[in-house]
This record gives structure tokens, sequence and C-alpha cells, in this order.
């Protein structure tokens, strides 16, 4: 098992899930971000049950440093509660969770 986790989230628009995206990525909490087209989610919500369209985001960064990102998106997310859930990623290829680990580390160097 990695120590490497795929994080969901969603968004009420386009705009704010690039501004999530950026961000994370932006302040090393995130070594990549991708947002999915718009979804049709369905969930209850004070009650009542509602349907809305929102964004999907995906960002891979490591256990370590899941309580750091998630403080980054509840910083810049409308929402009272957001959707924030870290999947392990059970394997991937050691180049690939390496770059994760390098680009996720408060101590990574700053590239050009």
């Amino acid at each position: 098992m990695s120590d490497c986790v795929e994080v969901h989230v969603t968004a009420g628009g386009r705009e704010e899930a690039d501004r999530i995206c950026a961000a994370v990525v932006e302040r090393r909490v995130a070594a990549c971000a991708q947002v999915v087209a718009p979804i049709t989610s369905t969930y209850r919500w004070q009650g009542r049950v509602e349907r809305s369209e929102e964004w999907l985001l995906f960002m891979k960064t490591t256990a370590q440093r899941f309580d750091d990102l998630a403080a980054v998106v509840r910083e810049l997310h409308s929402y009272d509660v957001p959707e924030i859930v870290a999947i392990p990623l059970a394997g991937g290829t050691p180049d690939y969770l390496d770059w994760i680990r390098t680009e996720t580390s408060p101590a990574a160097p700053e590239r050009s």
C-alpha cells in the first residue's frame, strides 16, 4: 500500500474548482489536480433531497499532507460542508508515486 492518496472534492462551479486546484498545487499540498466536467449530484441536505450540478476535482497528495490540503480547500470553498475525501492509492508506478512525494514535500526546491 502506498502512502499516497487521491483526494476527491466537489465544487459548485468551474471558477471555484479552478481556483481550488491552482491553490493546492501552488501551496505544494497536492502534486496535481484535475477538474472533471460537470456532474449531477443527488444528496440529502438539511432534511431535503437536493440535486445540483457540481464540478469534480481529483488531487494527488500524500496521507501526511491531507490535513494541509483539506485546510486549503476549506479556506477557498463556498460550501458549509464541502466533500473532502481521501482514497488510498493501493499502488502506482514508483516514479509517479515518488513525484507525488517530492512535489508535496514542504522542503521541495522551487523549479523553473
